[in-house]
């Protein structure tokens, strides 16, 4: 990729070297809530980030920055590349929600390290990257980049980038109001398995509108260089539920998906790429 050029997002919250910290009561779910979820996703099969997100909204109003957290650009070359990707996802959803009429509200990028405190609860990075809605922040340990080159076998810039497009498409979702929607209809289906696929459709939309960057990026800024799309799709493929599920329990379990097959995956963010339409990544139907 062709990073080192562009500009750095200033939304960025630095929490590295910090102690994860605490809020106040009423704020999070704290430790307890936490193993409470954790527990239940284990109970059920279902998504444990999946489940702090919805446990989130019921917590209120969106937790206040942490003092003293540095906020900009970082300074080392990591943070610095994902505050670049922040900074052009800002460009790219800015410019396509002008053309709908409407303006586009960033989400802020946390960097932490090993532990975090945000409004959907107490998170270790064990649960990879992930966007809390009530405080519409994005947190990151830049560590998971590491991981998704040695156990996942999926190196690279641009395979980085695609992770943080997929949150910050997560973001979009909830500023278009498809969280809600899926946590509400989520509520009223009786069965796992059925909560389970609204879950995948809101992944595999993440996935596409990560592809949608990617597309308006090369074509607006020529970001991408050869290879950086083979990079993309097998980052996909590397974290589809039924490669994971292979990895961690050796079987596969279809109906306890909650992100997507790897070939569900690799589809919709291609779809994503070679469309540039936001409308292309519809996985609910009309």
């Amino acid at each position: 990729m062709r990073w080192r050029e562009q500009r750095g997002s200033a939304n960025v919250e630095d929490r590295r070297g910090r102690p994860a910290g605490r809020m106040g009561r009423g704020a999070g779910l704290g430790c307890g809530g936490l193993l409470l979820v954790v527990v239940l996703a284990y109970l059920t099969g279902q998504d444990p980030l999946a489940l702090l997100q919805v446990a989130g909204n019921l917590q209120g109003p969106p937790a206040a920055v942490e003092p003293g957290a540095p906020t900009g650009p970082p300074q080392d070359e990591l943070g610095q590349f994902a505050a670049v990707v922040l900074g052009d996802t800002e460009q790219v959803w800015g410019k396509l929600f002008a053309a709908a009429g409407t303006s586009y509200r960033p989400p802020t990028l946390v960097l932490f390290d090993g532990a975090v405190e945000s409004a959907c609860g107490f998170a270790s990075a064990a649960v990879g990257p992930f966007y809390c809605p009530p405080d519409r922040r994005v947190y990151l340990d830049l560590g998971f980049f590491a991981e998704l080159d040695r156990r996942f076998g999926a190196p690279g810039d641009f395979a980085a980038a695609y992770v943080i497009a997929h949150e910050v498409g997560h973001h979009v979702q909830n500023l278009l109001g498809y969280t809600e929607r899926v946590s509400a209809a989520q509520q009223r289906v009786r069965s796992q398995a059925e909560a389970n696929q609204y879950s995948v459709r809101l992944e595999l939309m993440a996935d596409c509108l990560a592809g949608v960057w990617a597309h308006h990026a090369h074509r607006d800024r020529q970001l991408l260089e050869a290879g950086d799309v083979e990079e993309g799709l097998t980052a996909a493929a590397a974290i589809g539920d039924d490669r994971m599920q292979k990895l961690s329990k050796g079987y596969v379990q279809p109906d306890s998906f909650t992100h997507g097959s790897s070939e569900q995956r690799v589809a919709w963010l291609r779809r994503g790429l070679e469309s540039g339409d936001p409308d292309a990544c519809e996985t609910f139907g009309r």
